[in-house]
Order: structure tokens, then C-alpha cells, then sequence
């Protein structure tokens, strides 16, 4: 609980409306990797949202 509580406001509130049940780790991952890209907030969530959309039609297809 304590790495979800470190994670920034808007990255936790992407999570808490999240269709997965995404690790604190997994979602921190992509928006770092998004910010060293120099994404916005809003970019980087947009980055989350494309891959859970993109995990979620792989597991639909399986």
C-alpha cells in the first residue's frame, strides 16, 4: 500500500477507475518512461489508458 501511496494524485486516480487490477510498479513504469518522454499528465494517462485497452482486447481474443 505504501508504493501506491507514493505514486502522484492523478496517477492514483487513474487507478482507482482502472479496468485492471494494475501494480503500483506496473503503473509507475509507464509514467515514467511517459514523462522522460516528456508526456504531460494527461499524456501519460492517455498512455496507461492504450495499454490497458491493449491488454484487455489480447486477453478478449485469447
Amino acid at each position: 500500500m505504501a508504493a501506491y501511496d507514493r505514486l502522484p494524485a492523478p496517477l492514483r486516480a487513474w487507478l482507482q477507475e482502472a479496468a485492471l487490477p494494475w501494480s503500483a510498479q506496473s503503473c509507475r513504469r509507464i509514467w515514467q518512461a511517459a514523462q522522460r518522454d516528456g508526456l504531460s499528465p494527461e499524456a501519460a494517462l492517455a498512455r496507461l489508458d492504450a495499454a490497458e485497452r491493449k491488454t484487455l482486447n489480447r486477453s478478449q481474443q485469447a
